[in-house]
């Protein structure tokens, strides 16, 4: 298991939110096609669609992964990565997918990577983990429980150390 950027956990959890929402309940994946082409063709001509979900959503399903090993390493950094570098490691399933891929890479090659990362992550959870931000591990990451807390005062603590020695002289 491989730790992974927040950011990035953060995505892929959304764009699994957005593709059971499509879906709906019970799952219509007829709509959910429609919703997926219309998607690929407005990236395709160009429509300047700046939403990371919206093209990993589009995408996802026609991203083959050639190299999980490398997409797996580029997602431990959000805000910088080698975008040419993440669109080798994947090539499309669709013509027109591949064609909506490569026109987002020319415009913003940073959308592409994080919307193929992001894809990745969410199509293979079980190669990566999130970080633990529970309130037990940030506790554990504090130090041992067992150290006495400085700020904890029991009955029996010498606290003349908080009062003031001087007394009246400080007037």
């Amino acid at each position: 298991m491989k730790n992974i950027h927040p950011e990035f956990a953060y995505q892929s959890r959304e764009l699994g939110v957005q593709i059971e929402d499509t879906l709906g309940d019970p799952p219509d994946r007829k709509t959910y096609d429609k919703v997926i082409r219309s998607l690929i063709g407005e990236f395709a001509n160009g429509f300047e669609i700046d939403d990371l979900n919206l093209l990993s959503f589009a995408l996802a399903d026609y991203l083959r992964f050639d190299d999980p090993a490398g997409l797996l390493a580029q997602a431990a950094d959000y805000e910088e990565g080698d975008a040419a570098k993440v669109l080798k490691m994947v090539s499309c399933g669709n013509a027109e997918a591949n064609i909506a891929l490569e026109v987002v890479a020319d415009a913003n090659p940073e959308l592409a990577r994080k919307a193929i990362i992001t894809a990745f992550l969410f199509k293979n959870p079980k190669r990566w983990t999130d970080e633990d931000n529970s309130l037990d591990a940030l506790q554990k990451d504090e130090g041992n429980e067992d150290e006495e807390d400085e700020d904890q005062i029991t009955t029996g603590h010498n606290i003349d150390h908080l009062f003031d020695t001087r007394g009246d002289e400080n007037v």
